[in-house]
């Protein structure tokens, strides 16, 4: 950019997104982006990956790319995408496009918090990896916001499948055994 070019906003402030390889994991496993966000897919293994996802929330194929090397994708609808490595069946991660500024993650005692919101109405959504929703009611909830904080109480999810244990490889197929794969 030339001295005394301007940065739009929007640009200036656009966070980075990385969902890293390495060790033949994917860091961090659950990563939070706004919809419309691009993120990146640095491979530091040793060894070339193979990074895709065939759900709903953003279907993509990066193909094989080497270590050192970069791909990206932009996550352009909200919603939930498993990611996984067509080499590597133990990779998994998941990215959630969202909507909104206004979530919270659970810590390990099953506490959400929410801060900064401004004072409203609100439609309450409650998405889990492993777990469903013991009753529809959560979900459909609409919550009022005023200047004092909301306790919304317990909701109450049960064990679910897991979507990222037992899963067929980019072309619909079981992955080979890991003795014909030497990396």
């Amino acid at each position: 950019m030339k001295p005394g070019t301007t940065v739009p906003p929007s640009l200036a402030r656009q966070p980075l997104y990385r969902l890293v390889q390495k060790d033949k994991m994917f860091a961090p496993h659950l990563l939070v982006v706004p919809t419309g966000s691009s993120v990146q897919f640095p491979n530091e293994d040793p060894f070339f990956h193979n990074v895709f996802s065939l759900f709903n929330g953003k279907r993509f194929d990066l193909g094989l790319y080497e270590s050192g090397t970069t791909r990206s994708v932009r996550f352009d609808r909200e919603g939930v995408s498993y990611i996984f490595c067509n080499i590597h069946p133990e990779m998994g991660a998941v990215i959630l496009a969202l909507s909104t500024p206004y979530y919270g993650i659970s810590t390990k005692d099953g506490i959400v918090s929410i801060h900064n919101v401004p004072p409203g109405s609100y439609r309450l959504n409650v998405w889990s990896e492993n777990g469903e929703l013991v009753s529809q009611t959560a979900v459909e909830q609409v919550i009022q916001v005023s200047s004092e904080p909301a306790r919304l109480g317990n909701i109450t999810l049960q064990t679910a499948v897991d979507a990222l244990a037992r899963h067929e490889n980019k072309f619909g197929e079981d992955y080979k055994p890991s003795h014909e794969i030497h990396y």
